[in-house]
């Protein structure tokens, strides 16, 4: 195969930017280690709790959730742009939010709820307009309300590169415009080097339901090294 091929986009058009540097230069979202069948019910909890505190801290602007188990507790760190939302006044809103994660371990669980030790610790987004799943989100609610997706894309784009990003790539799929026929429109600005793994490539991809179906969001944002 010629490397020119390989190099061109085999690999960097095809793989997510963010699994393909975990355990190398990222970190994993979820630390723990289990035996048996125990890995796959840990496993399914921490698919549920994500889901259900990305769903709940929407309005916090939550773009990560990692879970780290201890053998009696449980570490959960969620990365916010509005960590006083969750916080809550004198820590009320973080009572509430366990509260609310051991409901959800509760629900078809064999976990010993009542031995559950959860320690919720929350961490600031320095600058949301360089956190790729807050851009997403932001083109999929404009999306949805019917503005039109090449001003949207732009006017995001735009916002990402005074941030200071190096380079940004937006990808619509599906029905774009409610046009009959689905298609893949790509806009990019600056440099998004996919196969360069020491590069800081924040990727993110979140479905827009519009009024004729579903259509794809991904964002790719090429962020300096030293950028959280």
């Amino acid at each position: 195969m010629p490397v020119g091929r390989l190099k061109g986009g085999l690999m960097g058009q095809k793989v997510n930017p963010v699994g393909f540097r975990t355990g190398t230069f990222l970190p994993w979202k979820s630390r723990w280690f289990a035996d048996g069948n125990e890995y796959k019910t840990y496993l399914f909890e921490d698919i549920k709790i994500r889901k259900a505190v990305m769903n709940k801290l929407r309005l916090a602007g939550v773009t990560n959730v990692e879970i780290e188990r201890l053998p009696k507790s449980m570490v959960i760190t969620m990365t916010v742009s509005r960590p006083g939302v969750v916080i809550g006044r004198g820590g009320t809103g973080l009572e509430e939010l366990k509260k609310f994660i051991l409901d959800v371990i509760s629900q078809g669980s064999s976990t010993k709820v009542k031995d559950l030790k959860i320690d919720l610790r929350v961490n600031e987004v320095k600058n949301p307009e360089l956190s790729a799943y807050l851009v997403a989100s932001r083109i999929v609610s404009e999306l949805e309300r019917r503005l039109p997706h090449r001003r949207v894309i732009s006017k995001a784009m735009e916002r990402v590169r005074q941030s200071g990003a190096l380079g940004v790539k937006v990808i619509l799929s599906g029905r774009i415009g409610g046009a009959e026929i689905s298609r893949t429109e790509k806009y990019h600005d600056g440099s998004i080097p996919a196969q360069t793994m020491r590069e800081n490539i924040d990727y993110a991809q979140i479905p827009a339901l519009l009024k004729r179906g579903y259509v794809g969001v991904k964002v790719y944002i090429h962020k300096k090294p030293d950028e959280e």
